[in-house]
């Protein structure tokens, strides 16, 4: 969706994160709630408006791969081969940090999360932000998603102010997020490549642009933002029910408020349940999750039923998300 976001807007949120204070903005993933990375303080406050755990990482947005030096303290071939393939968008590269960084930044690794999104007005926010900066400071916004910790990403301006209020000192406005789910994360920090959280940019591409598999996580892969096995879900249980059970799952709950979440419409003559229809191609439920959870969360149903999308390569992003949002 076009950026509406004007340019005194950009000039004012940025002139905020010079300051230390927080703003919401778009990326193409997921709103983000920014701070200036370089500045302790500020960055507590993103903690603190999250109820967000300390050790858990942030990812730093930046503007340019000229920035990467001053937060990156080695940046291996591999990183260079998917920052060309894949910046800007939806990529974070967990890479060694440069002396410097924040703990508060890195939740106390020795590692940090580093990427280029590709929403304009989070570019320009970034280019304003930074200006002519020689140094660290004010050069990277660190920045998770702008929701409490552990529940859906907003994917709208409205999610943010919605979820967080005055805790945010300013929300930019640039539309509906493309992606609508959170970036995919690589670590290049070790000898090989580790996915450590799937996204829009599949495992099969990323294995195409470095000639080798991206390895799955293991017990030395460095703690990664999305990671915890609860997270992005709703206050209302979610169950996701294999599309052959739903119907039985339907009739066993019945007398309870359900909503259902399911890449079909409605079946004739069912009473009784909000039946959100979503988009049977990957790129389109991607885009739409966020927004329907929130909006059958919005109901105060007893359960929400998700039929489970297809476990077949590219939609390891969007079966990610709903694994962790559910109650099972």
């Amino acid at each position: 969706m076009p950026a509406t976001a004007t340019k005194a807007e950009i000039e004012r949120a940025a002139a905020i994160l010079r300051a230390g204070g927080l703003v919401g903005f778009p990326t193409e993933t997921v709103y983000g709630l920014g701070a200036d990375a370089s500045n302790p303080a500020a960055v507590a406050r993103i903690f603190a408006a999250k109820g967000r755990p300390q050790d858990h990482p942030l990812i730093v947005h930046v503007a340019g791969m000229e920035l990467l030096p001053l937060w990156a303290g080695e940046i291996p071939p591999a990183a260079h081969k998917l920052a060309a393939a894949f910046w800007p968008g939806p990529l974070t590269l967990i890479l060694k940090r440069a002396d410097g960084v924040p703990d508060c930044v890195t939740g106390g690794q020795d590692t940090v999360g580093l990427r280029i999104p590709g929403h304009p007005v989070a570019l320009e926010m970034l280019k304003a932000f930074a200006g002519e900066a020689r140094g660290r400071r004010h050069s990277g916004v660190a920045a998770p998603s702008a929701n409490k910790f552990g529940r859906i990403s907003p994917t709208t301006a409205e999610h943010v102010r919605a979820e967080l209020g005055a805790a945010v000192d300013a929300v930019l406005d640039g539309g509906d997020c493309d992606v609508g789910i959170e970036s995919t994360i690589v670590d290049l920090s070790r000898a090989r490549a580790v996915l450590l959280r799937p996204g829009q940019i599949t495992p099969a591409q990323i294995a195409a642009v470095l000639g080798a598999e991206v390895g799955p996580p293991d017990a030395a892969a460095p703690r990664a933002p999305g990671a915890l096995e609860s997270h992005y879900a709703p206050r209302t249980p979610l169950h996701l029910v294999p599309a052959a059970e739903l119907t039985a799952r339907l009739a066993a709950l019945r007398g309870r408020k359900l909503a259902v979440l399911a890449r079909a419409e409605a079946p004739s003559g069912l009473k009784d349940i909000y039946w959100q229809a979503a988009p049977r191609a990957v790129a389109g439920y991607a885009h739409e999750l966020y927004a329907s959870l929130r909006r059958l969360d919005d109901l105060d149903c007893d359960v929400i039923l998700v039929e489970a999308p297809p476990a077949v390569p590219g939609w390891e992003g969007v079966n990610d998300r709903l694994r962790r949002a559910s109650s099972d």
